[in-house]
């Protein structure tokens, strides 16, 4: 027996499996062995096979499976003659059958079929489902429930999930146990979930189906149907836990158990089961909802929940599909998930999802619930009437628009509804919105474009609701329809996706259109737009740049987007009640907390705001409803909380605005909010710290005196009478004012116990400060009269003197007060300084009505209250400076804590500004001393500029000794010794920044009061030097004491620097204040001097960027002490800087420079001010030395390579060099490489950051007026934040320098006139050497645009400004390197300043004309470029001489110019004859009638000038030439304002003017293509005519033909060898045989048969070269590329390079012309000599397509459509036409028609196209690998 087996297993490798059945029989009946017997041998040789293949664990190959589906097949015939037998059957399925299933790869599926369909087979034929249920099923469900996590003991819990299982679990029989041991193990998932549906499926389909609806399964009926419940239950089971776990679970749930599940309940819809004595009803309802509840429970999961819940929910409705059949109250019963709403909320959800995959499921399930078929690209059969008109195309569509239309009503799109039936169904609708949410996912953006408007307008306009329209048999789906609020609800899915499509094209087209809807016109329309969609996709998509693309052209911020938004949502918030309209406009400005908006996105949102707050209701829809007719009742309910919100989001959007640096857009921003605050705001109805919070967000320059919108928040604050105020004006402001009069007693009010110690911090105060201003500065805006002030000096002047003298007071009331009075103090300087400014401003608009009273309060009004404000802080003034002087005695006595150390609280903290390393309660004590000192001197300083009283005296006194106290105090011994020391700095800082701007001799009396070593001084010591010395001394010695931190030295650092600049400005101050010393007096000594200046520059490099500005402008004071010392006014004995101190501080400045992080314009201006100082710049020592640059050259190179990278530092180096070199013209010679840089430089247009910071920042403002005086003010101002204002400035420099250079003369010469004048000359001819010689600027080959012609035309526009410097010395080299550059190649643009500068030599020195002028004109042979300038250059050289020569340079330079105009070049003639007129019109004027003899000369002048003006193509040309003749002045033009300000404002290229040959050539270029578009037109009708006319025989075709000898027979005999083969003598040859004539006859005849042997040998060579022509073409593949529809070289040249590549039969385009031009053939390589290449029109391609198709050949298209074949999938005949579409919008549809198919690439990527040549060349490689493999 064990030979049988041995020959069985071998049989089973050779024999089929269909044959294993017969094979056995033979076996059995041969050798009367019994199947049972042969069966359990065979069992025993799989185990010992199963083993052998398992120990390779590697995957079966295909000879191993099929020898086991032989074997397993040759089992189960086995097991099937054994009749039923539990025992054999329990046998396979544990040795034979689970052991294959473990060693069985998931991915073999078709050797798992076979296994599992020979198993079942066996089990159905023998009716086995008993053993089965207890065997095989029990295991494959504890496999499945082992997958979920349970232990393998836990046998019991497997079915845990259900609460009741039908199958018994119970496998332990004692007659297998060896065997189950083995296969104890479970099997994976995706086995176990595909045997089990195998088994229900075989187990379903045993039975008949029951013919009721409900199938009674029980005990004593077919077992296979009770078995088939049982496990159908268990399956439903497993489903529901299966689809609440990982991924694999719900992968093998959804590919495996649910598809048959479902297939279960398509005709039964319910199952009872009988088990174990009770009854179990399976309803397909229960199971739904269940699956539903899934659903739900993974749509709240990540992605891919959300996957497979779509994935589910469309196994679930393909399910149902057949389940239709059921009367109307069993379908009452059923469960219908298109009746939930959660699911169409789902569906909405998933439609809009970012991930691609889920919005195709969404779409699917639409579309499976609604019965549209997938591939249905035809429009919904709306009722309709076809248009007969010949051209229904609008007319001024483009081309392509015209294709695309065509294309879109090949898809049904376009239709006209017929008048009787005017509404839409709901089908009809769904299938509308179904094409337009796949033309957005899947087609091109033309069909977008063709298609979108007309859809759209079909939902709008005809889906009103209406009970007569025929309903869909009553489907649930069809309530999504019906109503407006759910087709809108539908669109703003559409409009969501149209909003976010990767085109920027589709983007902008669904904006347009959902902003061109006609609301107004529409008025429900607009109300029923999802208020989530206007939130959410509608506001994102204003944010979206590309909807804006003429925002802030010429300084309009707006667009016409942003107008169609504000339209729409004044219709939409129309319909809002007051609390509505509040609410929406809450939410709508609150979305800036939630998204960042760009430029554009946030002044939309601005608008919108604005436009949904305005009062517009009353003006579009008077009848709107009873909503607008109770709205003034309905204000009143709004509440004060609402308005508090509103007003808090708005200041939010505000403040979002400061990002955003121009301030006429930020100005644009604010008012638009303003405007909004103001409509449904009442000032009184909001608290006012909300209302302060608001009004303080807006930027002090728009609000403060001469400010755009004081006059509008004034008014809004004084009451606006609008609909939502609660009073009248009067009233509101009443009780407005009385909040402002209760404010200063609520601030300073304490609410802790009277003898509580209260302690604060530095945050407490800047907190407390903040309130105080904000307060402040809106309060100046409230008040309106001085009356209004009372309230407020009563306040002061009461509770000052009280607060002071009161001792019981918390210390916190004392501060709270000196920090409100300080913020009075404030304000009142910012308003003095703002009036200033409007005073000097000349107002030339009045904007607002209520602006004249508005600017008497900043004037007249704002005096009376500074009086009356200096009054009574005079008069509190003594007691405060009473308290000062106790409080500040923490700084000079000494004490401090017992302990000198500080608390452990404390220890460890890094310490700043706001973190003192004190303790609380010495903290508090110093600030009360740093804010009392603080108040004391702003206060002081601000009365003793409109008021002297003692107090005032008493108070400089005080603050004098304060600072000798601080600067004589001991060195500190402790750390909170030092902490104290530096408050005290910290005090002084802003203490001596006051008291010395009104520096005076009393002030300047106590400080020599106050000086100890003055007091015994010697005459004419230096009166400030102990005092800065012993300053100096005191912070740098407790800078060096260890015990302070790191970051607290740093802090010291920057009150030293602050308190140095004030110190040294002393002088200054002086001399402006009226001081005067003493004679031989000065403030400061040499050394004292030199050593202050040897401090700041050591520090320099390690400066702090908060110390930058106060050491740059320090050392800019001691410049200019050194300066003055000169004098002898300020500094005693000074011998000024030299070198060695300059270049210390040059590297020092440079380090300080570069690490600093941010380029602000303040420390640039202060750096170039401080390091440039104009008292070292005019010392030529320190430019050059004799190694070398000097420091000043040093420095300016550096800053100027710096420059390069911030456009900023080199703007800002402009200027002030331009204006140090105007003072110093003898410096420029040092600078020629720096001024060319200057000249060439070009970067950022604008920079808004610069605009901000001079607009906003003090400091910017003041350092920038500090640098250099420029040369011409105003032309800075237009141009100081441009990318021109380098060049600029170095114009005008040599503008003014040439001004100042003809002030040469015998009385007004002087050194600086000379240095002018050679300057000037130098830098020229270095400018015009450059052009010349210089690598970049010589070339004559670039590319318009770049970066060489835009240094070209800023080098020409600066010698054009230096043409003023030209004299008699150096014209000849000039005219040499002009000559030069004329005869070379150079764009127009660059030439006219060519032109311009030579005619201003011609002009200047008549006497080059006849010398120079008049022979190049003579040269009829340069170049005709060359020649037109040469012809401009002389006609405006006759034009504009003066008139002593003018008829001279006529009689000149007329002559040679006249046989120009019949010149055969059409530009050049063209252009003389504009210019020839123009001469003869200003020098022949018209003939006054006269009759006199002309002589011959004038006749012809009269004659031409009469040709000329009556031609009528002279005509045209000068008509479109109109005002560039009479444009050009030569003089202007090399001015600065000439060059740089006299132009077109459109024109935005360096300023450069269209030149007048610029404007010939364009003319003349467009009557030439008018005239190709003519000749183009003939010649198709020409080809055209010529395709369509039958083939004439002796035209050779590119077609390839399967019948050689017909091919050969069509064309002619001797094609391949038509040559001239006659011979032509030369002349020396025929005078030679006729002299040889007479000779014999073999002599003459030898050449000629030379010639004829010669001949053979071409013949032969040319019929071999025909014979592998032949062999060449009939190599061809029959492979014609039809690429007509393509324009572009490059692709074309690359499909040639390809076809010749593939030996393609053809390639047909639609010019042949361009197989000439030299970008085809650099690409092609030579390819298209070897391709038959044929001229095909694009109107002709229908034609020859058509042909091609009756040669026998397939028409394809490569293109993607909803039928399209993928590549690897489409089987190519031999024989094909490929059509390529356009680049953009592929294959017009008219020719797909004719198409016998398409195919696609299949494309995995994001980006949805291929360039066209390499999709040709994947396809042709595609046909050519097919053809290769047969």
């Amino acid at each position: 027996m064990a030979s049988l087996v041995s020959s069985l297993s071998n049989s089973f490798r050779q024999v089929p499996q269909a044959g294993i059945p017969a094979m056995l029989d033979c076996i059995l009946a041969a050798t009367a062995s019994s199947p049972s017997s042969l069966f359990a041998l065979l069992l025993d040789a799989f185990h010992d096979l199963t083993k052998d293949i398992a120990k390779d664990g590697k995957k079966l190959d295909s000879d191993q499976c099929n020898h086991v589906s032989s074997f397993v097949c040759g089992v189960c015939h086995l097991l099937e003659k054994s009749g039923v037998n539990s025992d054999a059957f329990q046998s396979f399925t544990w040795k034979c059958f689970i052991p294959l299933m473990k060693i069985v790869h998931a991915c073999d599926r078709e050797m798992l079929n076979q296994t599992t369909e020979s198993f079942v087979d066996v089990v159905i034929k023998t009716n086995s489902w008993g053993v089965l249920e207890e065997t095989l099923v029990p295991f494959l469900i504890r496999s499945v429930g082992l997958s979920m996590g349970m232990l393998q003991n836990e046998e019991s819990a497997i079915y845990q999930w259900t609460g009741s299982s039908v199958s018994q679990v119970s496998i332990q029989q004692q007659n297998y146990s060896d065997m189950i041991e083995e296969s104890m193990f479970p099997l994976s998932l995706p086995i176990s979930c595909h045997i089990l549906t195998s088994i229900l499926d075989a187990a379903l389909q045993s039975h008949p189906e029951a013919p009721t609806t409900n199938l009674i399964l029980a005990n004593e009926c077919c077992y296979a149907e009770n078995f088939a419940g049982h496990l159908l239950w268990d399956l439903c089971n497993i489903s529901v836990q299966l689809l609440s776990q990982s991924w694999e679970h719900r992968s093998c749930t959804i590919s495996f158990l649910l598809p048959l599940i479902f297939k279960a309940f398509v005709s039964h819809k319910t199952f009872e089961i009988s088990a174990h004595g009770k009854t179990y009803v399976l309803s397909r309802t229960c199971f739904l909802k269940e699956i539903w509840s899934c659903c739900k429970a993974l749509f709240s999961l990540g992605t891919l929940e959300r996957r497979d819940a779509y994935t589910v929910l469309s196994l679930y409705l393909s399910s149902t599909e057949g389940c239709e059949d059921v009367n109307a109250s069993d379908k009452a019963k059923e469960f219908d998930i298109r009746a939930e709403s959660e699911f169409w909320g789902e569906i909405k959800r998933g439609l809009v999802d970012k991930e691609g995959l889920v919005r195709k499921q969404s779409l699917h399930i639409l579309k499976t619930i609604l019965d549209v078929n997938e591939g249905s690209q035809c429009y919904p059969g709306v009722p309709e009437k076809v248009s007969h008109q010949k051209n229904s195309s609008p007319r001024g569509m483009t081309k392509r628009g015209r294709w695309a239309d065509k294309e879109a009503k090949s898809l049904g799109v376009g239709k006209i509804c017929q008048s009787v039936d005017l509404f839409l169904t709901s089908q009809q609708r769904w299938l509308a919105f179904i094409l337009l949410y796949e033309m957005l996912e899947e087609y091109g953006t033309h069909l977008v474009e063709a298609a979108w408007n007309h859809q759209i307008t079909l939902l709008l306009h005809f889906s009103f609701p209406n009970n007569s329209v025929n309903s869909l048999n009553g489907e649930i789906f069809q309530n999504q329809m019906s109503s407006l609020e759910e087709i809108f609800n539908w669109l703003s899915i559409l409009w969501e996706r149209g909003l976010c499509h990767d085109n920027p094209q589709v983007r902008c087209l669904i904006m347009q259109s959902f902003l061109g809807i006609e609301w107004k016109k529409h008025r429900d329309f607009a109300k029923s737009v999802p208020e989530s969609f206007v939130f959410g996709s509608f506001m994102q998509a204003l944010n979206d740049p590309v909807h804006h693309k003429d925002f802030g052209v010429k300084g309009v911020y707006s667009s016409r987007t942003i107008d169609g938004a504000t339209r729409f949502l004044q219709q939409y918030t129309s319909y809002l009640n007051a609390r509505g309209q509040i609410a929406f406009l809450s939410n709508l400005a609150s979305i800036a907390k939630q998204q960042s908006f760009g430029r554009a996105g946030l002044m939309s949102l601005a608008e919108c705001i604005a436009s949904a707050a305005n009062d517009c209701q009353t003006e579009w829809c008077e009848d709107a409803g009873p909503n607008i007719v109770q709205e003034e009742s309905a204000s009143e309910s709004v509440s004060h909380n609402d308005k508090t919100v509103l007003l808090d989001a708005l200041r939010f959007v505000v403040e979002c605005s400061k990002q955003h640096f121009n301030p006429n857009y930020r100005l644009r921003v604010c008012e638009r909010v303003l405007e909004a605050a103001a409509s449904m705001v009442c000032t009184f109805n909001v608290p006012l710290e909300v209302l302060l919070h608001f009004i303080s967000a807006l930027p002090r320059e728009f609000t403060d005196c001469g400010g755009s919108l004081r006059v509008k928040v004034h008014q809004w604050l004084l009451g606006c009478g609008k609909k939502h105020c609660d009073a009248d004006c009067c009233s509101t402001k009443m009780m407005l004012l009385e909040s402002f009069y209760d404010f200063p007693k609520r601030f300073i009010s304490c609410h802790q116990l009277v003898d509580a110690f209260v302690t604060y911090d530095d945050e407490d105060l800047d907190a407390w400060g903040y309130e105080a201003k904000r307060w402040t500065r809106v309060f100046f805006l409230v008040i309106k009269e001085e009356q209004d002030l009372v309230p407020i000096l009563k306040f002061i002047q009461m509770y000052g003197t009280k607060i002071f003298r009161a001792i019981n007071n918390v210390e916190w009331v004392t501060m709270k007060f000196l920090i409100f009075t300080l913020s009075l103090v404030q304000e009142l300087q910012i308003m003095q300084e703002r009036t200033a400014d409007c005073s000097v401003k000349v107002r030339t608009k009045s904007e607002f009505g209520f602006a004249e009273s508005i600017n008497q309060l900043c004037s007249s009004e704002a005096s009376i209250a500074t009086e009356k404000f200096v009054n009574v802080f005079v008069y509190i003034l003594e007691e405060l400076v009473t308290y000062a002087n106790l409080s500040c005695s923490i700084f000079w006595s000494g004490v401090a804590t017992e302990d000198g150390n500080l608390p452990c609280s404390i220890k460890g903290k890094l310490g700043g500004p706001s973190q003192r390393r004190l303790p609380l309660s010495t903290s508090t004590s110093v600030l009360q001393a740093i804010m009392s000192m603080k108040t004391v001197a702003s206060i002081s300083s601000w009365c003793v500029q409109l008021k002297s009283d003692a107090s005032l005296n008493l108070a400089f006194n005080f603050l004098w000794k304060s600072f000798w106290k601080i600067i004589s105090c001991t060195t500190c011994d402790s750390e909170i010794g030092a902490e104290i020391h530096l408050a005290a700095y910290e005090a002084l800082a802003p203490v001596l920044k006051a008291v010395i701007s009104v520096f005076s001799p009393l002030a300047l009396d106590l400080t020599g009061e106050n000086d100890k070593s003055m007091l015994q001084k010697a005459e004419g010591k230096p009166l400030l030097d102990s005092l800065v010395l012993t300053f100096l001394q005191d912070i740098n010695s407790l800078l060096g004491f260890g015990a302070l931190a790191r970051t607290r030295r740093a802090i010291l650092m920057n009150w030293k620097w602050h308190c140095l600049e004030s110190l040294l400005s002393i002088p200054y101050y002086a001399l402006k204040n009226g001081v005067h010393l003493e004679p031989c007096a000065t403030f400061f000594s040499d050394a004292a001097a030199r050593r202050i200046f040897s401090d700041l520059v050591e520090s320099l490099e390690n400066a702090g960027e908060g110390s930058v500005l106060p050491m740059l402008r320090s050392v800019r004071l001691a410049l200019g002490l050194f300066t003055s010392g000169k004098l002898g006014s300020v500094v005693s004995s000074c011998h000024g800087v030299d070198a060695q101190m300059m270049w210390h501080l040059v590297r020092s400045s440079w380090i300080l420079h570069v690490s600093c992080n941010k380029r602000r314009v303040a420390p640039i201006a202060a750096l170039l001010s401080a390091v440039l100082h104009s008292s070292v710049f005019n010392d030529e020592g320190m430019h050059v030395t004799d190694n070398g640059p000097g420091p000043l050259k040093w420095f300016v190179e550096k800053i100027l390579e710096e420059g390069a990278k911030s456009p900023r530092t080199i703007r800002l180096a402009a200027l002030h060099l331009s204006g140090l070199w105007l003072s110093n013209p003898q410096t420029i010679k040092y600078y020629m490489k720096e001024l060319k840089l200057l000249t060439l430089y070009g970067s950022v247009a604008f920079d808004e950051d610069f605009e901000a910071e001079l607009a906003e920042n003090h400091d910017a403002r003041n350092e920038v007026s500090l640098l250099a005086k420029s040369p011409d003010p105003e032309l800075t101002e237009i141009f100081i934040n441009t990318e021109l204002y380098a060049r600029v400035s170095v114009a005008v420099l040599f503008c003014k320098l040439a001004d100042l250079a003809d002030m040469v003369g015998p009385i007004n010469e002087n050194d600086d006139c000379h240095a002018a004048i050679e300057s000037g000359k130098l830098f020229l001819l270095e400018l015009l050497d450059s052009v010349v010689n210089d690598t970049d600027l010589s070339k004559e080959l670039y590319k318009k645009y770049s970066r060489i012609h835009r240094h070209k035309i800023r080098a020409w526009q600066m010698i054009c400004v230096l043409s003023r410097f030209i004299h008699q010395d150096i014209v000849q080299r000039v005219s040499c390197f002009l000559h030069i550059s004329l005869y070379r190649n150079n764009l127009p643009s660059v030439r006219q300043y060519l032109e311009t500068f030579a005619i201003h030599i011609y002009l200047k020195f008549p006497s080059l004309v006849v010398d120079q002028l008049v022979p190049i004109l003579q040269d009829y042979d340069m170049r005709p470029q060359a020649l037109s300038s040469y012809v401009f250059i002389a006609a405006n050289v006759i034009l504009h001489a003066p008139e002593a020569v003018r008829f001279r340079h006529l009689d000149e330079l007329l002559p040679p110019i006249i046989p120009l105009l019949t010149s055969h070049h059409h530009s050049l003639r063209g252009f003389t004859q504009l210019l020839v007129y123009q001469i003869f019109c200003k020098l022949f004027p018209v003939d006054s009638g006269v009759s006199e003899i002309l002589s011959l000369e004038k006749r012809c002048f009269k004659d031409l000038k009469l040709y000329l003006e009556k031609n009528t193509d002279c005509i045209r040309l000068r008509k479109s030439m109109a005002g560039f003749l009479d444009a050009f002045d030569p003089y202007n033009s090399v001015t600065p304002s000439g060059i740089f300000t006299d132009r077109v404002e459109e024109l935005e290229f360096e300023c450069v003017p269209t030149s007048l040959m610029e404007q010939v050539v364009t003319f003349l270029n467009d009557v030439r293509e008018d005239l190709r578009c003519a000749m183009a037109k003939d010649m198709v009708t020409i080809k055209n005519e010529r395709l369509c006319v039958d083939e004439d025989s002796n035209c050779a075709e590119i077609s390839v033909d399967t019948n050689k000898e017909k091919l050969l027979t069509l064309m002619p005999k001797d094609i391949s060898v038509d040559f001239q083969k006659k011979i032509t003598l030369g002349k020396h040859e025929k005078q030679d045989t006729s002299s040889r004539s007479f000779l014999d006859s073999n002599e003459t005849c030898k050449p000629l048969l030379e010639i004829e042997k010669e001949d053979q040998l071409l013949d032969q060579l040319l019929q071999s070269r025909s014979v592998a022509m032949e062999r060449i073409r009939s190599s061809q593949q029959h492979f014609i590329l039809v690429a007509s529809l393509i324009d572009r070289i490059p692709n074309l040249a690359g499909l040639a390079r390809t076809c010749e590549v593939f030996k393609a039969a053809g390639l047909a385009i639609a010019d042949t012309n361009i197989l000439h031009d030299k970008q085809f053939q650099l690409i092609s390589v030579t390819a298209e000599k070897w391709v038959p290449i044929v001229e095909v029109p694009v109107s002709s391609v229908k034609i020859f397509l058509e042909k091609k198709k009756q040669e026998g050949f397939s028409i394809l298209g490569l293109e993607q459509t909803a039928n399209s074949v993928p590549l690897d999938k489409y089987i190519f005949p031999k024989k094909i036409v490929l059509v390529l579409g356009r680049e953009k919008e592929g294959i017009p549809v008219d020719i797909i028609h004719i198409l016998d198919g398409c195919i696609e690439i299949p494309q995995l990527g994001v980006v949805r196209s291929l360039n066209v040549h390499v999709s040709g060349a994947i396809a042709l490689w595609e046909y050519t690998r097919q053809q290769r493999c047969q």
